[in-house]
């Protein structure tokens, strides 16, 4: 007789239904759990909207006014939810359109999945109209991509993109569906995506290896720690926290990985790169063990790779294998999920406090603080600067909003002065650095998060690359609250070919529109600040309202950001004028 030990439960049954491809794209999209999608209809993915159109209930399509707002909207949700983004468009220039946001999305880490509509699989290869070798264009961009030819494949394949875009290291996929693969009927059945043969998204810790850093972290007299955005992505905030307040180690952060430690802990000491802090900057070319932490010490963090932390053994804890010492040497490094590596760690350091060390930051804070900070947060001169604006939001907000910037000096004096107490609370264009991201990103990031405060930081030159996303404000009521900090200029290309380039401004004014009547031609409420006296006020009504709000305020015209780290240069050599 077989015993209860003995016996095998029954096989999961599988329940199949006879569909078209274009309903399966739909069930598939249900069985994920999306609820909410951005896209622009087309011909060859028509027969996907037209299921849509009958699942109008469970399943929310926005219109946005281009692709590329679609996927930089999927991005906003994808990064203030933890979820994954979703865009769809059809093909030819439906599909190239949504490029910028796959390669912005691929060097950001966001997870996303497109669904781009080809041609019949039967005219593939003659340059039919609207045919693009999308599969081809979107490789080096994606963390995969697949072309669908015929319907039996989709269940599979969209368990699999699923998949493969939120594990480990996340990531954007790209899924094209031929038009003939929508319209067959097939037998339809899903099963979520568990693994992928050869894949191991998530590396398993060597113990030996935590151990050794271990080591390392409590020998080490001056040590630093620098997180980035994979402290978000592995959910390892608090095992951050209990980490630096363990080991009482300065802790800096990349411009992803800001909000992942409150802005106000007195252990973190600020943004390391190009804007980033005086003290961190120039102090990890002074510290003896490097921690870093979900980050991949790109070329605007370490500045010269010849002179950087030389004097320092590094500690590298990453998830993507590719990443280690990719740029910069680990002694030791640490393979995993960033919440299970630290939480690993966390028994194995001894508590410390590093007090003279910690001097050394306060003493680089004041020099900062008298040179730079104190000219931007509370000037003495007449123009309005970008640094007094932020304070005023976060007056207004209680350093509660979602922060969501552009590209450009507004992105920089954002990211080094917006202060945050909630994670997920940052979202920017780091790696690929794309104007045009913010509007349709906080368009995203709302709908996210429809109880925060979501603020979008933008420059007047790239509010004008996507500023036809109005419409999906307008349309959709979304209460998000647009800034345009405007200085007539590109500003950042300005502050370089004025320092680098002997002040040859090309192509760098902007004659502009009047902007507030842009908006209000949106039915969006909007005003213009000009003068100190009228700032705060004006910030304070954009907050309160529980509206879709547009602020513009006119800025100084040729002001800079500093400190500096000039291309290629040394972290040492950080200018702070």
């Amino acid at each position: 007789m077989e015993t209860v030990k003995e016996k095998k439960k029954a096989p999961k049954k599988t329940t199949t239904i006879k569909i078209t491809g274009a309903e399966a794209i739909i069930h598939c999209l249900l069985a994920e759990g999306v609820d909410l999608l951005y896209g622009y209809p087309g011909g060859a993915i028509m027969p996907v909207y037209d299921e849509l159109y009958k699942f109008q209930d469970k399943l929310t399509h926005i219109l946005t006014r281009h692709e590329q707002g679609a996927t930089h909207a999927a991005q906003g949700y994808a990064r203030v939810t933890g979820k994954v983004g979703v865009a769809m468009a059809t093909s030819g220039p439906g599909a190239t359109n949504l490029v910028t946001g796959l390669a912005d999305a691929q060097i950001d880490s966001t997870p996303m999945v497109c669904i781009t509509g080809q041609v019949p699989r039967h005219l593939l290869g003659s340059d039919a109209f609207q045919e693009t070798d999308i599969i081809g264009i979107s490789t080096p961009v994606t963390k995969w991509n697949y072309q669908i030819t015929t319907a039996s494949e989709i269940a599979e394949i969209m368990a699999k993109a699923f998949y493969i875009a939120k594990s480990g290291r996340p990531g954007p996929v790209l899924v094209d569906i031929t038009k003939n693969a929508q319209f067959e009927e097939f037998e339809f059945s899903y099963e979520p995506c568990k693994g992928v043969r050869s894949y191991n998204p998530v590396p398993k810790p060597d113990k030996n290896a935590i151990a050794s850093a271990a080591e390392l972290i409590n020998k080490a007299k001056k040590p630093l720690i620098v997180w980035g955005q994979g402290v978000i992505l592995g959910k390892a905030e608090a095992q951050l926290k209990a980490f630096v307040e363990k080991c009482g180690i300065p802790a800096a952060w990349t411009i992803l990985g800001a909000s992942a430690l409150d802005t106000d802990h007195p252990l973190n000491v600020g943004m390391v790169g190009m804007h980033g802090n005086y003290g961190p900057n120039v102090l990890t070319n002074e510290c003896d063990l490097l921690v870093a932490i979900g980050m991949r010490f790109d070329d605007r963090v370490t500045g010269s790779l010849d002179t950087y932390a030389k004097q320092a053994k590094v500690i590298h804890f990453e998830i993507d294998p590719a990443e280690i010492d990719k740029n910069v040497k680990a002694a030791v490094a640490v393979l995993g999920d960033s919440k299970e590596t630290l939480e690993l760690l966390l028994p194995l350091v001894h508590k410390n406090t590093h007090e003279a060390w910690h001097n050394k930051f306060k003493e680089k804070y004041q020099i900062e603080f008298d040179e730079v900070i104190k000219n931007d947060i509370h000037p003495t001169k007449e123009g309005l600067t970008m640094g007094e604006v932020i304070e005023e939001i976060n007056l207004a907000s209680k350093n509660k909003a979602v922060i969501v910037t552009d590209v450009g000096q507004h992105q920089m004096i954002a990211c080094r002065y917006a202060k945050f107490k909630q994670s997920k609370s940052s979202i920017t264009s780091g790696g690929l650095g794309t104007m045009g991201f913010a509007l349709p990103a906080a368009i995203g990031a709302k709908m996210g998060a429809m109880d925060r405060e979501v603020v979008a930081i933008i420059g007047d030159g790239g509010y004008q690359m996507t500023i036809q996303e109005l419409g999906v404000i307008f349309q959709h009521q979304v209460p998000v609250k647009i800034v345009v900090l405007n200085n007539d200029h590109l500003g950042m290309v300005r502050q370089w070919q004025e320092l680098f380039f002997d002040k040859r401004y090309a192509s760098t004014v902007m004659v502009n529109p009047d902007f507030v009547k842009i908006a209000e031609g949106y039915h969006i409420e909007a005003k213009r600040v000009s003068e100190r006296k009228n700032l705060k006020a004006g910030v304070q009504e954009m907050i309160a309202s529980d509206m879709p709000y547009f602020l513009e305020v006119k800025v100084e015209k040729e002001a800079n950001v500093f400190p500096m780290i000039p291309s290629g240069a040394s972290v040492s050599d950080i200018r702070l004028k």
